[in-house]
């Protein structure tokens, strides 16, 4: 195998699949690592906003949903596919806690503006708590006081961050990739979806 595996991943932060596909690439990478030590890899996540026509404000979770899907008890019968999917790949989604459907704009210039600060294991943890921020604890990402709050946790200079999302830096660059999420390995290989991890680890296995 190569030294190196460059893994580009293309997420949204309100798409549960993407938390369940992280959740997949974590176990590929992990047997990796077990497996093949001398390989270095690097993940780097690209933000897609799925809903740039949301409002600023969002919208009202179930009311997005019984619209996207026609029926309450369609969107019922697809939550808890999800659910099911996500509790086998040990990622936790709660939809009841979920209020609203937040345009996810400035959530991924938080990222951004990360990215400029921070190491990539730094921005992994972040992103991992804007995932849960949503899918596990209820929070609207859409909301700035969110966000600053969540920064400064993570001791990002919140007033500088401000001024960033004020300016409108960092947005999410449109990118023609057919859904997320979407990995792409060494530039040679792509998969589409939550791929378990076992078609995750082969694909990257056959990239190298």
């Amino acid at each position: 195998m190569a030294k190196e595996l460059i893994i580009d991943a293309y997420f949204d932060l309100i798409c549960p699949w993407c938390l369940i596909g992280k959740r997949h690439l974590d176990r590929a990478l992990a047997e990796l690592a077990r497996t093949d030590p001398e390989v270095a890899v690097d993940v780097r996540w690209h933000s897609v906003q799925l809903l740039p026509d949301l409002p600023v404000e969002g919208r009202d979770f179930t009311e997005f949903y019984i619209q996207r899907k026609g029926s309450a008890q369609a969107v019922l019968e697809g939550q808890e596919r999800v659910r099911q999917a996500a509790l086998a790949a040990g990622a936790v989604v709660n939809f009841s806690i979920i209020a609203r459907m937040p345009n996810t704009l400035q959530a991924h210039q938080l990222l951004a503006f990360a990215s400029t600060r921070q190491t990539p294991d730094q921005q992994t943890q972040l992103l991992e708590r804007l995932l849960a921020a949503h899918f596990s604890l209820g929070e609207d990402l859409g909301e700035r006081a969110t966000l600053l709050a969540i920064a400064q946790d993570f001791d990002l200079p919140v007033a500088e961050l401000s001024l960033w999302l004020e300016s409108g830096m960092g947005k999410p660059i449109p990118l023609e990739v057919p859904g997320v999420p979407f990995f792409v390995f060494n530039r040679r290989l792509s998969l589409s979806g939550a791929q378990p991890p076992e078609v995750l680890l082969y694909s990257m296995r056959q990239a190298s």
